[in-house]
């Protein structure tokens, strides 16, 4: 299937490794020219290495992306070297994981600012241009516990569901404008965080890692844990042509373990 992005130029945020790294992927695949950030170049070197293999044009820049200047100077270089923004993915890695009983002010700042706010501040740079040519894609990577929060991920709980509310409230905005604003929500996917947060929950429960890995697998309908690629698939349909009636949407990728019927 012809998605028909071809040389449409899309920004992915933290894009090193894990479901950044895969949506910039498969969006190269598509055609698309890539811009990704992560907070150091030598981070991203491995990822930039497997996009310009499939041939597309790829920039590559330092951005800390809960930094506004940052992410200014991303925007600003994306469009002076690849062209206009057409598509952007929001992404960042997971705020601080603890009950609520252990969260500072300190910590609900930080994650506010790295969780929500880049999400708010890369809208307001790219969306006026997607508005004017009348295209636009917007998907933010957000979580499972947007729809099903746990006590361990509080911060990300609250936040990603506040996402979820500007993910609706933009697309309405923005429907008449040729531009999609969606939410994908992952499951449990095979990346670092996967990683971090089974070292935490097998700690807490004391087991092993291959024990609490079984346990959520066992849990997930679909029997296994998700693999990044799907989500970047997912994510790159939602940025097609074909996907031009879909919007305000959160998208389940998940194996069947959110259990909420809205």
């Amino acid at each position: 299937m012809d998605l028909g992005i071809k040389n449409r130029v899309a920004m992915v945020a933290a894009a090193s490794k894990g479901l950044g790294k895969a949506a910039a992927l498969s969006l190269a695949k598509e055609g698309c020219k890539v811009s990704i950030c992560s907070r150091s170049l030598e981070s991203l070197q491995a990822t930039q290495n497997e996009l310009e293999k499939l041939s597309v044009e790829v920039l590559a820049v330092a951005c800390d992306v809960s930094n506004p200047n940052d992410l200014e100077a991303w925007f600003r270089q994306t469009q002076e070297q690849l062209g206009p923004v057409d598509i952007l993915v929001t992404n960042t890695g997971g705020p601080k994981a603890a009950t609520f009983q252990d969260l500072s002010e300190t910590d609900w700042a930080s994650g506010i600012e790295s969780t929500l706010m880049n999400v708010v501040r890369l809208c307001r740079l790219a969306l006026p241009g997607m508005r004017a040519r009348n295209w636009g894609r917007i998907v933010h990577i957000t979580s499972l516990v947007a729809k099903q929060p746990t006590p361990i991920l509080t911060i990300s709980s609250t936040l990603r569901a506040g996402i979820s509310g500007l993910t609706k409230t933009l697309a309405q905005e923005t429907a008449k404008d040729g531009v999609t604003v969606n939410a994908l929500l992952p499951g449990h996917i095979m990346t670092d965080r996967q990683l971090h947060l089974g070292k935490l929950k097998s700690k807490a429960e004391g087991i092993s890692m291959d024990e609490y890995f079984h346990r959520t697998a066992a849990s997930i309908p679909a029997g296994r844990i998700g693999k990044p690629e799907e989500v970047g698939d997912a994510i790159a349909f939602l940025c097609s042509e074909r996907a031009s009636y879909i919007t305000g949407v959160s998208l389940q990728v998940d194996g069947g373990i959110i259990q909420s019927t809205f």
